[in-house]
């Protein structure tokens, strides 16, 4: 497949047309793979589980970040997530008006404002599990238990990898 640039529905490129290659890197090719992967599972993770929930994806991602980390600000929260501020607050919002989070005060910094989840979100985030549990049967279910092993192994490499950048490559 090489470093080429597929269409929406990750098929190869219509007959006659001419791949646009990126560069014979390897290393290319898989960044490539990866920001793929990461643009198709918005609509399983859409469907499956925020649609029949009633949320957002911004509110699903607060809500995930919240139950793994523990209270954030929502500086905090935008930089995790990777999305616009805007998009933040209003899934904060959103959230805060189903009675899902809440303020979390920070007495060690007042001005700082960070938000957690209520015993209610925490409920609510709970019962989204058999979903990502169907999401995830259908997406990775295809993998063998020891390339699920090895794929979460690497990821975690990735992920470690990424947080380095961004530390290093802050604005």
């Amino acid at each position: 497949m090489g470093s080429t640039i597929m269409g929406k529905t990750g098929n190869m490129p219509e007959a006659g047309h001419k791949s646009i290659e990126l560069s014979g890197d390897s290393l290319v090719a898989l960044l490539i793979g990866i920001l793929k992967m990461g643009s198709f599972v918005n609509a399983p993770m859409k469907e499956g589980v925020c649609d029949p929930a009633g949320i957002g994806r911004a509110e699903l991602k607060v809500m995930m970040a919240l139950a793994g980390e523990g209270s954030m600000a929502g500086h905090d929260l935008t930089e995790l997530m990777g999305v616009a501020p805007m998009n933040v607050s209003r899934a904060i919002a959103s959230l805060r008006k189903r009675g899902w989070i809440e303020e979390a005060p920070d007495g060690a910094n007042r001005r700082r404002k960070p938000v957690r989840l209520t015993a209610e979100g925490v409920q609510a985030y709970q019962t989204l599990a058999p979903s990502f549990s169907q999401v995830a049967q259908e997406l990775l279910g295809v993998l063998t238990a020891s390339e699920r092993k090895a794929f979460a192994r690497l990821s975690d490499r990735i992920n470690e990898s990424m947080s380095g950048w961004k530390s290093g490559h802050s604005e």
